[in-house]
């Protein structure tokens, strides 16, 4: 079984990162396990004084980050970068090295043309934190709001095959890493 950690970069309860990932969930083939992280919001700002914290929700994201075989992120752009939340939790993964040489891959939801300082700066700092980021499985699947059903879910077929298209890449990539 492999173990996908699911990260969206957004705390907004309507969502279409967290959709998109929610999707992934229900379409995670056999063989994957994909586990939703939903302490982004809880996360105090980094201090690299406090790098060795026990804060409950550091710990939670630590314990999370260990299990997992692989990280899929979905993110919005803010201001044309990563949304600080999100950037947050990637500054506490830097001290630990809790991602470095983890298979890791995003899908953007954003329409072309749109979200595209977002992935820059999430390829950049996850390259600088030595993350295994796995290029094939970094997928664009635009997503509207009015593409999100009242369960939450996308029920698009193209976003869903791409959904385990990334999926099945990612769990390739993380296997063959370990043989």
């Amino acid at each position: 079984m492999t173990v996908v950690l699911l990260i969206s970069g957004s705390t907004r309860a309507a969502s279409t990162n967290s959709a998109a990932l929610r999707t992934v969930s229900a379409v995670a083939p056999a063989g994957v396990e994909a586990v939703w992280y939903d302490g982004l919001a809880d996360l105090p700002a980094f201090n690299p004084d406090d790098d060795g914290t026990a804060h409950p929700s550091v710990v939670a994201l630590r314990e999370h980050l260990s299990r997992a075989d692989t990280v899929l992120f979905c993110t919005p752009e803010y201001a044309g970068t990563l949304p600080g939340s999100l950037k947050n939790l990637l500054d506490w993964t830097v001290g630990a090295g809790d991602l470095h040489d983890k298979p890791v891959a995003w899908i953007t939801v954003a329409v072309p043309g749109r979200g595209d300082g977002a992935t820059a700066t999430l390829r950049s700092v996850l390259g600088y934190v030595g993350a295994d980021i796995v290029s094939d499985a970094c997928l664009r699947l635009p997503v509207l709001r009015e593409d999100v059903g009242p369960d939450g879910l996308i029920a698009g077929a193209e976003f869903r095959s791409g959904a385990v298209d990334v999926l099945r890449e990612l769990v390739r990539h993380a296997e063959s890493a370990t043989s």
